[in-house]
């Protein structure tokens, strides 16, 4: 793959169980080489369909499937619906605060909802190396969106700060919560938080990583529009 005349150093995996659709294999096309390209070029491979898992930048690269597709927000175009109005409305008494680091009491939050809202996926059960391997990047620059009720933290997520001239974007990484507040939709109140702080900060996009239609934790990010989807290389719009 080239980039602004760069040539980037690709590979791709053996096919595995996918962890979205029952019954189907996945294959990634994986950046081989992130230490050393990932911090300039990532902002550009965003835009094109791919992800960071740790270290790692990958996209699906699956022969015989095409359900995943990234999906970003222009934040400027971003209205809230009704139902989203009265998520926000439900969650009033919530307060947030930004962090620059990962602290020590987030993995407790991280194990708890992996263990109980993703007990039937990959990443369970949770271990510290797991967590850690997972979230951290040594290319990458993230803020951590603290959610608290009182002061009890319930909630974070997890946002990648894109370094690149001219592109203004941020990418929501990973949310984990309290599955105890499962009931106030803290995942989808986490995305609204984001699209908030972003156009504060005059951030022109944000992306929320692979909608799936057929996969009910993955397809509620379709709810948030207008968005964008990558689809057959381009961004098509949905209004």
């Amino acid at each position: 793959m080239s980039t602004k005349n760069v040539s980037l150093n690709m590979g791709i995996t053996k096919a595995f169980p996918c962890a979205y659709l029952e019954n189907q294999e996945e294959q990634l096309l994986m950046l081989l080489d992130p230490q050393d390209n990932a911090q300039h070029y990532y902002p550009t491979l965003l835009a094109n369909g791919f992800r960071r898992s740790g270290e790692q930048v990958y996209r699906p690269n699956c022969p015989h499937c095409q359900a995943c597709q990234s999906l970003r927000i222009n934040t400027a175009n971003f209205n809230n619906s009704r139902s989203q109005k009265r998520l926000l409305s439900k969650n009033r008494c919530f307060t947030t605060q930004i962090s620059d680091h990962l602290k020590p009491d987030y993995y407790h939050l991280y194990q708890r909802y992996i263990n109980h809202i993703h007990a039937d996926g990959p990443m369970y059960p949770a271990s510290t190396r797991q967590y850690e391997d997972f979230i951290n990047s040594t290319w990458n620059k993230s803020i951590f969106i603290e959610i608290y009720d009182q002061e009890k933290l319930i909630a974070v997520s997890v946002t990648d700060l894109l370094q690149a001239d001219n592109i203004k974007a941020w990418s929501a990484f990973y949310c984990f919560y309290d599955p105890d507040y499962s009931a106030h939709s803290l995942g989808k109140f986490a995305v609204l938080c984001q699209l908030q702080l972003a156009k504060n900060h005059q951030i022109e996009w944000l992306y929320l990583g692979y909608y799936i239609e057929k996969c009910q934790k993955m397809n509620y990010k379709s709810q948030f529009r207008p968005h964008q989807r990558f689809i057959d290389r381009r961004w098509v719009n949905f209004k």
